[in-house]
């Protein structure tokens, strides 16, 4: 393609895409950035509400020729594509290596009430993680293990956190999440919606192996993954139907976050998936 022409690094359009590094002008706005090409991709495909999610691209002129295929689909999608220079992409950005591409998105978190309604089967509950990265990890192994959705209470880190998106790697896109939730209505809903409530802890009282060898995993089940440093308050996993642990068969100390709930939901999921599992009986 010629050569076009780039935006101005002082123009409203950059300054209101660079505010969005902030959680206050996010949530004023509801808008927030995607970058790279992976979270880009899936974002011009994502809707809500008959709406599409991206609202705007900002791209490099050697990002867009490597990523054509994006830009014809924005352009096809009635996005708004802007080409910039290298430094006003970093500057929107603030990584240490920007990928070229940055989106800017609707909100795109679900109300609780749809969650519950759907009557999910596998749900991932982050009470008070409060690091970005795992928060978007988390929801990427999630999206993996094939859960339903998750959820985000009142006490967790911001979704829309550039660490977060980033981490989550366009699994943002493809399962309904929750935010803002207190814990207490978190627990209620779920296990009105007969979802079995599990807490995370490396101190529980049930192992793992042993739940999945007792057959206790098959039914609709909701992680439910503490804060990173000290793990569940006691008044969490009092609300829990069990409190599990993963076995250490090693010598390490313990597993992070985003190590143990990918254990964590793929055990379900396998279990949800075997012989009278709840993902195994057709419905009536």
């Amino acid at each position: 393609m010629g050569t076009p022409e780039l935006i101005s690094p002082r123009s409203p359009r950059v300054a209101a895409a660079r505010r969005l590094a902030r959680r206050h002008f996010r949530g004023k706005e509801r808008r927030f950035i995607a970058e790279g090409p992976q979270a880009v991709r899936e974002a011009i495909a994502h809707r809500r509400d008959g709406s599409p999610t991206l609202i705007e691209l900002f791209a490099t002129v050697e990002a867009a020729e490597r990523h054509a295929e994006i830009i014809a689909a924005a352009h096809a999608a009635g996005v708004r594509v802007h080409f910039a220079d290298d430094r006003t992409v970093a500057d929107i950005s603030q990584t240490v290596t920007p990928q070229g591409l940055l989106g800017v998105c609707r909100f795109l978190d679900s109300p609780f009430e749809e969650i519950l309604a759907a009557r999910p089967q596998l749900v991932a509950v982050l009470a008070n993680v409060r690091d970005p990265g795992n928060a978007g990890t988390v929801l990427r192994c999630a999206d993996a293990a094939g859960a339903d959705a998750v959820v985000l209470t009142d006490a967790s880190v911001d979704l829309y956190n550039p660490k977060s998106v980033r981490a989550s790697v366009g699994s943002l896109f493809h399962l309904p999440v929750a935010v803002g939730v207190p814990v207490e209505q978190v627990v209620g809903g779920l296990k009105g919606a007969g979802v079995r409530i599990v807490a995370a802890d490396g101190a529980g009282e049930c192992d793992l192996d042993a739940e999945l060898d007792a057959g206790s995993m098959g039914g609709p089940t909701a992680w439910v993954f503490g804060n990173e440093a000290w793990g569940l308050p006691e008044e969490t996993r009092a609300l829990a139907d069990a409190v599990v642990r993963v076995p250490i068969h090693g010598r390490a100390e313990s597993l992070n976050l985003a190590t143990a709930a990918a254990v964590c939901l793929y055990a379900s999921a396998r279990a949800q998936r075997g012989t009278g599992g709840c993902r195994s009986v057709s419905p009536a």
